[in-house]
């Protein structure tokens, strides 16, 4: 890919509010990377002095990438961080002519996760291979992943200091640098011990580090090279499904709340600042209710 060097002034304004998000409001490296990436995108794509956008420029911009079937979520996304970048500038006094409210606003739907079913996540787990010191790590990962529905970052940023085994519980640093903290099942403690005692060691290469789960090379495992082994481990499994670190997150989220879990007792172990977006999932529980519905019911 082309880096487009953005004009000086630009590039200065784009900096300073690049601070303003990560110093000031305290968003995660991977929030603050989506932000920067779509300001820097419509900046190139209308390249003009920052008095002389208009509303009409986002309008237009959003319009283009509708019609090149970008995802709602990802048009939505775009609208948020252009509409926080010129708030920001309008604070600081840099106006522009942008009115957002002529905007439009990008309508996502309730589209629902993708989720495993409890059959296939288990099927899924009870069969991955853990002879060697990495499919034990992976399997490890895995185990853990589901068990506290935790997002891939937080997962690789786990240390062996955040685990406590005596009361089964694990501290999670999740967006925003929030933290939270997220019981798992006496089954994972025992996998994880033994991984930490027998295979962990291995991978460290005399590396000194509290980084739980580590790469063949002593470092933290990087969030492509979890990639790598979700999909070697779903093709394994014969899973026909699309599977992301999330259908885990999603799974996790789905099982309990078919299991009878309060729903803001799930919105504090996914760590969801608003109880809005754990709601989603009520979506997901009410088709599993219809499906039920159809299936047994006499008129059905």
């Amino acid at each position: 890919m082309i880096n487009i060097p953005l004009p000086p002034k630009l590039l200065s304004l784009l900096n300073s509010f690049k601070y303003h998000i990560m110093v000031e409001k305290g968003l995660a490296d991977n929030s603050v990377e989506s932000y920067l990436r779509d300001i820097r995108d419509f900046l190139l794509y209308c390249p003009l002095e920052i008095d002389q956008y208009s509303d009409r420029e986002i309008s237009s911009y959003l319009l283009t990438l509708r019609e090149l079937q970008l995802e709602q979520s990802s048009l939505a996304r775009k609208r948020v961080a252009l509409k926080q970048f010129f708030r920001y500038l309008d604070k600081e006094e840099v106006r522009s002519a942008i009115d957002f409210d002529k905007v439009p606003t990008i309508r996502i739907g309730d589209h629902l996760p993708d989720f495993l079913s409890i059959e296939e996540m288990l099927n899924l787990l009870d069969n991955l291979p853990s002879e060697t010191s990495l499919e034990y790590r992976n399997k490890a990962m895995l185990e853990l992943l589901y068990a506290t529905g935790t997002r891939i970052s937080e997962l690789l940023g786990i240390t062996l200091h955040d685990i406590n085994f005596t009361d089964r519980l694990i501290l999670v640093r999740g967006k925003g640098s929030k933290q939270r903290i997220v019981p798992f099942a006496d089954t994972v403690a025992d996998i994880l011990l033994y991984y930490i005692k027998k295979h962990r060691p291995v991978q460290m290469k005399f590396k000194p580090t509290d980084i739980l789960f580590l790469n063949n090379r002593g470092e933290k495992l990087s969030r492509m090279g979890f990639w790598k082994i979700l999909r070697q481990s779903v093709l394994q499994a014969g899973i026909k499904k699309h599977i992301t670190p999330h259908t885990f997150r999603h799974s996790f989220a789905t099982h309990l709340l078919e299991g009878g879990v309060n729903l803001r007792i799930v919105q504090e172990l996914l760590g969801h600042a608003s109880i809005n977006t754990t709601q989603i999932y009520t979506h997901v529980d009410m088709r599993l209710l219809i499906e039920t519905h159809r299936m047994y019911h006499p008129r059905a």
